[in-house]
């Protein structure tokens, strides 16, 4: 989900009659700024960035799935690709609509006269939300049954079944972002009339109070999921360690993997958290009889949404920062040792960054 705009600058639209799905602007969103002054600058360079990095990520881990397609690390990987392009077409298609905006000076009634641009817009921020939290989720599952249960894991999650799982879950995400279309709940502009999402302010029907809690309800529930099975899946490689068996029980792979899992489960909880809350918060406050500040809630949701859209930038410098290689020039150092066999640590920092495999085909 790309942010929509990186100004709190707003205009003036007219709504029109024949955009009913389409809430009308408070008249307290006028800015005295002229229309000249907003800067399409700052959103095309975010734009940039986020496309560049995660297209060097999509690069890096279709690589590593190549290599290792036939291996327990392939799901893992076919999982971890999908996010990431789900993170670049995230940030780019809400990001156009941004640019678009932008281009017209935030004059909504130019380009919008229908309401369409708006419900493509808001659709766009459910759909790639959605699709991204569901498959951090999955790929934390994944990894929780590889680690605790691997004869299980072997035999149940396939490539077949991968591709399943993400089916399921972007029909899921594509079902919830299309109720409003089907007139279940409905998109609306939000402050500071630069993006659109679930109506969550004023008067609220059953379904647009359903659908908004069954979203930030769903999104809430997976980072949920993956704090949990992330946390079970740490306790497995630790127990692993400390058991010290004379079997290689925590691999480069494993270890890697574990190591970028938690770097996009923390960037997930630390960008979604908020605006998802905030959701919540407003909603319940809707539905509150007393009175409330409604531009205190409004501000919430556009600084989490901000805060969001950072999720699809930060993701895939996980997996480019976050390997193996990078991970042991780090840790050299940090360590200031140039030869990392040296030393205790050093031979437990070999041994886990090397995978059994490489070890069996050394002695061979």
């Amino acid at each position: 989900m790309s942010s929509p705009t990186l100004e709190p600058i707003f205009s003036t639209p007219t709504p029109t009659s024949d955009s009913p799905s389409i809430s009308p602007p408070d008249p307290a969103f006028n800015s005295s700024l002229p229309p000249s002054s907003l800067s399409i600058a700052v959103p095309i360079f975010t734009m940039t960035l986020g496309a560049v990095s995660n297209i060097l990520a999509l690069g890096i881990l279709l690589r590593s799935y190549s290599r290792y397609r036939r291996r327990t690390k392939a799901t893992f990987l076919f999982l971890a690709s999908n996010l990431v392009l789900t993170d670049f077409a995230g940030h780019v298609i809400p990001g156009a609509f941004a640019l678009r905006l932008y281009a017209a000076r935030m004059q909504w009634d130019s380009i919008d006269r229908s309401g369409v641009l708006c419900q493509l817009f808001g659709g766009c921020m459910v759909f790639f939300g959605l699709c991204q939290l569901f498959l951090g989720g999955a790929m934390a599952v994944e990894r929780c049954v590889g680690l605790t249960r691997p004869l299980l894991h072997s035999s149940v999650v396939t490539s077949g079944h991968g591709r399943l799982a993400v089916a399921l879950l972007c029909s899921l995400a594509l079902l919830v972002a299309a109720l409003p279309v089907l007139n279940v709940g409905r998109y609306s502009r939000q402050f500071p009339q630069t993006w659109c999402f679930l109506q969550v302010h004023g008067p609220l029907t059953g379904a647009e109070l359903g659908l908004t809690l069954v979203f930030s309800g769903l999104g809430l529930a997976s980072l949920a999921v993956s704090l949990l099975c992330n946390s079970l899946s740490g306790l497995a490689l630790l127990q692993a360690r400390m058991v010290k068996p004379k079997a290689c029980s925590g691999t480069s792979l494993d270890i890697e993997m574990m190591v970028q899992l938690l770097g996009v489960t923390l960037v997930s909880c630390v960008c979604w958290s908020p605006f998802l809350i905030s959701v919540a918060l407003s909603v319940s406050q809707s539905l509150s009889s007393s009175q409330y500040d409604v531009r205190h809630y409004e501000w919430l949701m556009f600084l989490g949404v901000r805060l969001a859209s950072w999720n699809q930038i930060l993701d895939p410098w996980v997996y480019i920062l976050l390997r193996r290689a990078v991970l042991r020039k780090i840790y050299q150092i940090v360590m200031r040792q140039g030869d990392l066999k040296g030393s205790k640590l050093g031979r437990w920092e070999a041994s886990s960054f090397q995978s059994c495999e490489g070890r069996v085909m050394k002695r061979v």
